[in-house]
């Protein structure tokens, strides 16, 4: 019993480095991505796709979806961290670090407030996975991943969360207790490699 956790594919923000408005879409990059996760997603038989509906994050669901034959659920505890008025500039120019600022953003969320978010999202990822008799494919965002992992999930003895997921990466973890991480952040597919797997 696994939940198969995908970040979105890879926008012309993420490579400017910019915090990202909801409806920024894939780049072609990215599409290129969505559709080489698609194969390897498809390839383990899913039984559901749940995606946060933001416009990256759904579009790479679609992808998942087509090729796996299923419909998309939709879910907004899934959506990024919600940075509020800085959505749309540079990190550099954002007097803040966004895995560590604490206080909410002018309009967003405060790291409180997003927790409290993951843990809902993380509830709902473990009810709709006890319903189904394949993987669950959750396709949502950078932030979000890995603070469901750093809370909720169980890395293996000396295995180090790194700080950013890749964009079309594969995290897959055990839906039962203590959701051991059994592939983190893999990107092979990305590379052609026929034998990706799970």
């Amino acid at each position: 019993m696994t939940i198969l956790l995908v970040r979105h594919g890879e926008t012309a923000l993420n490579v400017a480095r910019v915090l990202q408005p909801p409806d920024t879409p894939l780049g072609e990059r990215g599409r290129q991505q969505a559709a080489a996760l698609a194969r390897r997603v498809a390839a383990l038989a899913p039984a559901a796709v749940l995606s946060s509906d933001l416009a990256r994050a759904w579009q790479t669901a679609q992808a998942l979806a087509d090729a796996a034959a299923l419909p998309i659920e939709a879910s907004p505890l899934l959506h990024e961290r919600n940075f509020g008025d800085w959505r749309g500039r540079p990190w550099t120019e954002v007097d803040a670090d966004p895995f560590t600022l604490q206080e909410a953003p002018p309009g967003g969320e405060s790291l409180a407030e997003f927790q409290q978010r993951v843990a809902a999202a993380w509830a709902l990822l473990r009810a709709r996975r006890a319903q189904l008799a394949g993987p669950l494919v959750v396709v949502t965002h950078g932030l979000l991943i890995h603070r469901l992992l750093s809370a909720h999930a169980a890395l293996a003895p000396q295995t180090v969360l790194p700080r950013q997921l890749d964009n079309a990466s594969l995290t897959v973890l055990d839906a039962q207790p203590p959701y051991a991480v059994t592939l983190l952040g893999c990107i092979r597919h990305l590379a052609g490699d026929p034998n990706a797997h799970p």
